[in-house]
């Protein structure tokens, strides 16, 4: 059995128990949370947040990109949030590589068309974790699809200690 397959199986036994079915669209707590994918991150928990109480938006490193303003747009103009918070973490893979080291290993691995496919591809690596956040909250105060009412803040978990500081 595949390790999908065990998950769906495991939502079997989620769903009888599954009681929240109610819950309003709109997050209670009007926050939506930009975070990265990582598996060691759970943002509900580590800020004493329940189910329905924000948006968590994640992907590889938690990086403002057009999809983060898509969903951004959606949620402060569709579902009524009001307030933003860049979490990036420590030891994250995105600190581990450059676009170029990224671009060789698919054109090792997929080949030609892949690798030029790849190579228009910004992956937004970065090589110092606090100015990534900077940068990301930056790209959101710049963007005319974010109010600029809203607040945003910036933050780093720590994936060693479950600690969060705050950094604006």
């Amino acid at each position: 059995m595949s390790q999908v397959e065990k998950l769906l199986e495991a939502n079997q036994a989620y769903a009888e128990r599954f009681s929240q079915g109610e819950l309003p669209i709109p997050p209670t707590k009007k926050i939506a949370v930009l975070t990265c994918m990582d598996a060691r991150i759970d943002p509900l928990q580590a800020l004493g947040a329940e189910l329905g109480d924000i948006h968590v938006i994640r992907n590889a490193g938690g990086r403002v990109t057009e999809d983060t303003i898509r969903s951004l747009v959606i949620s402060e103009q569709l579902l009524g949030t009001n307030e933003i918070l860049v979490l990036h973490h420590t030891d994250c893979g995105m600190l581990t590589f450059k676009n170029e080291d990224l671009y060789d290993k698919v054109s090792q691995r997929l080949g030609p068309d892949s690798a030029t496919a790849a190579s228009k591809i910004d992956f937004l690596p970065f090589g110092d974790l606090e100015q990534s956040v900077r940068d990301d909250i930056k790209v959101l105060r710049d963007s005319p699809l974010i109010p600029k009412d809203v607040p945003i803040y910036g933050a780093i978990y720590d994936v060693h200690t479950g600690k969060i500081t705050r950094l604006t």
